[in-house]
């Protein structure tokens, strides 16, 4: 008896259940930098349909028809996790768990279920799908599959496939399928952090009167930011709202000295009716006469819901349309010039939970809504 290679890639069977898929994906530990178990698996399954072209960079994969349609839409997801969860007790382990004992039926448990293996799933089963009916999808799909999401930017798998294979890449209309609890979602906020800092003079605390509290001078800057009201702006139909925030300040080197300096970390979530810019302007008219440092910053995403891909599509999920406020990947495609927009199985407010879960019936319903649009 010949022994299992232990290098071979697991066989993913793209044709089940997709919620028994996702358990499967689940099972696949693909914390960010360890995304190579998966990548394998997909590509091995994405290989065994001739009908697409295959393009492996790193630990992300692009899978592509090339049917000639008049129009192309991209269906995107990373491959990676949050860590897993060290709660002991935690139900969002690897493997997958069903609490129900039965497999496929209920409530789905385990690092990524919502955030994005159910997508995932979703992904490779509409690839599975695309050639049941012989000739094709009357659209050109094209299948992205990235690493590196859950970390720093500069990282991200998605950001080397645009560097590195970005004419792949074009489209008409794209679907990030992070989970929205089935409803679209339409483009991002951007997002910024900047540093505000207040500069003072060293002293003995005991002789506080021969120095200058740089803690003391940041108070300005807190109050303009605790009474800042955030904006809510309408874009393309949909209202984004803002927020502004310190989120962190450091100051102080000893418990007897008064600090010579303080730095506060401030988020500005803005939304993409403006670029990153004028919202760095915005920030700074508001903390006027302090000394403010952009260090960080991505640009929003116009939701697009009058390109007629993404309106056929909202028509066929059926609900009513949302802003997305938190950034996610689909600014990416927006700075391709691509419309997109976030529609996946499972809530985002579950994500990164020791307790994240989703729904079997929410990855079913989120499959027969794309097969339904794609006419599959």
């Amino acid at each position: 008896m010949t022994a299992p290679n232990p290098h071979a890639p697991a066989r993913l069977d793209l044709r089940q259940d997709v919620a028994l898929l996702t358990a499967e994906l689940i099972g696949i530990n693909s914390v960010s930098g360890n995304e190579t178990e998966l990548a394998d698996a997909v590509e091995h399954a994405l290989r065994a349909i001739p009908q697409l072209e295959i393009i492996r960079d790193g630990d992300s994969i692009i899978a592509r028809t090339g049917l000639g349609r008049a129009e192309r839409v991209i269906l995107a997801g990373h491959l990676d996790t949050v860590p897993l969860p060290t709660t002991e007790g935690s139900l969002g382990t690897v493997p997958a768990f069903w609490p129900s004992g039965a497999p496929g039926e209920g409530v789905l448990y385990g690092r990524g279920a919502t955030d994005m293996k159910g997508g995932v799933a979703v992904q490779l089963a509409l690839a599975a799908a695309l050639f049941d009916g012989g000739a094709g999808p009357d659209r050109d799909v094209t299948f992205v599959f990235y690493d590196h999401e859950e970390v720093e930017a500069v990282k991200s798998g998605l950001g080397r496939l645009v560097r590195n294979h970005g004419a792949m890449l074009g489209g008409d209309f794209a679907i990030l399928l992070e989970p929205t609890d089935g409803t679209v979602e339409g483009g991002c906020n951007g997002t910024m952090r900047l540093e505000a800092t207040t500069l003072g003079e060293a002293a003995h605390s005991a002789r506080a009167w021969m120095g200058s509290n740089a803690i003391h001078a940041a108070a300005p800057i807190l109050a303009r930011l605790a009474a800042y009201e955030p904006l809510t702006i309408t874009v393309d139909g949909l209202d984004f709202r803002e927020s502004l925030n310190a989120v962190r300040i450091n100051g102080g080197t000893a418990g007897n000295v008064i600090p010579d300096r303080c730095v506060v970390e401030i988020n500005y979530r803005f939304a993409p009716d403006k670029t990153p810019d004028q919202a760095e302007q915005q920030v700074r008219e508001l903390l006027a006469g302090f000394d403010v440092v952009r260090t960080d910053s991505a640009a929003g995403a116009r939701p697009g819901l009058d390109h007629p891909a993404a309106a056929s599509f909202v028509a066929a999920v059926g609900a009513e349309p949302k802003p997305k406020y938190g950034w996610t990947d689909v600014a990416r495609f927006s700075g391709l010039g691509i419309p997109a927009v976030n529609f996946g199985p499972g809530d985002a407010l579950l994500a990164h939970k020791d307790n994240e879960h989703v729904e079997a019936d929410a990855i079913r319903e989120c499959l027969r809504a794309l097969r339904t649009w794609l006419d599959l």
